[in-house]
C-alpha cells in the first residue's frame, strides 16, 4: 500500500489515559489473569504507568516471592487478553473513551500521508479489545503498531513501529516524521530515547508542568481541541 510521496507521517498513540480509561477494570482483569497463572490472588499488582506488561508481571511475581521466568510470561500473555475478551462488556460499561479521543483520531485521519497506529505497553490482543470496545480503532492501522509482545522496553518499540510502517507503506520513518502522543513522562522518554517527536497530553497522572519539565515541547491539556492537536503535529513534524 503506497502513500503520498510528500511528507508521510507516523503517529504513535499511547492508549491508557491518552485515548481511554478502564477505570479499574484493567486492574481487575490483571489480578484475575495473575491468579490464573500462579494460583495466588495477588495482594497488589506492580504500578503499570509507563511499563510494558512483561515488566509489570515480572515485578508482581517478584513482589509475591515468585521467580519470573518465560513460562509465566507466556501464560500471562494468553491469560490477560482472554480476560479482556471475556469481559469486554464490563470494560465498555465501566471504562470510557476520553473526551475528544474519537474526534482527534478522525481529524488526523484527514491529513494527507498521515498513518495512525499505537505504541503501547499492552499486548496487541489487549490493545485491540480496548480500542474496539470504545470504537476507536477505525482510523488506526494496528498492524504497524508496537506492543508488549515486541519487547519490554518502550523506547525500543519505536523502531519496531517505524520498520513495520516502512515495510507496509514504502516510506522511511525517522524522528523527523514520527511522533508519539501520550500522557506521561514515560511516553516522553520513549520518544526521546527511541527516535520520535512527542506531543504530551495532560490527561493522566502527570500535569502540564511535569510534562514540560520532562522535555515535551508540545503539551495539550486534553484532546478536545482537534485544531490545537493539528497545530502541535505540524510544529512537531510538519516540516518533513
Amino acid at each position: 500500500m503506497a502513500i503520498e510521496a510528500h511528507g508521510p507521517r507516523l503517529i504513535l498513540w499511547d492508549i491508557d489515559h491518552t485515548l481511554i480509561e478502564t477505570r479499574g477494570a484493567g486492574s481487575e482483569f490483571a489480578r484475575a489473569a495473575f491468579a490464573e497463572i500462579t494460583g495466588i490472588r495477588p495482594e497488589h499488582m506492580a504500578t503499570a504507568t509507563g511499563k510494558t506488561e512483561p515488566v509489570i508481571l515480572a515485578e508482581t511475581l517478584q513482589a509475591h516471592g515468585i521467580r519470573p521466568d518465560d513460562v509465566y510470561q507466556q501464560r500471562y500473555a494468553q491469560a490477560l487478553p482472554a480476560q479482556y475478551r471475556r469481559h469486554a462488556d464490563q470494560l465498555r460499561q465501566q471504562g470510557r473513551a476520553l473526551p475528544g479521543a474519537a474526534e482527534a483520531l478522525a481529524a488526523l485521519a484527514q491529513l494527507p500521508g498521515t498513518i495512525q497506529t499505537v505504541l503501547t505497553g499492552n499486548y496487541k490482543a489487549v490493545a485491540a479489545v480496548k480500542l474496539a470496545v470504545f470504537d476507536l480503532d477505525r482510523h488506526l492501522d494496528l498492524d504497524v503498531g508496537a506492543y508488549a509482545d515486541d519487547g519490554a522496553d518502550r523506547a525500543g518499540l519505536v523502531p519496531v513501529a517505524q520498520k513495520r510502517a516502512a515495510a507496509k507503506y514504502g516510506a522511511v520513518f525517522t524522528k523527523a516524521n514520527t511522533v508519539i502522543i501520550g500522557d506521561t513522562i514515560h511516553d516522553i522518554a520513549a520518544a526521546h530515547n527511541g527516535g520520535a517527536a512527542v506531543i504530551a497530553v495532560a490527561t493522566g497522572s502527570d500535569n502540564t508542568d511535569q510534562l514540560r519539565e520532562a522535555g515535551a515541547e508540545y503539551v495539550l491539556a486534553d484532546l478536545t481541541d482537534p485544531d490545537a492537536l493539528q497545530q502541535a503535529l505540524e510544529a512537531a513534524v510538519g516540516a518533513y
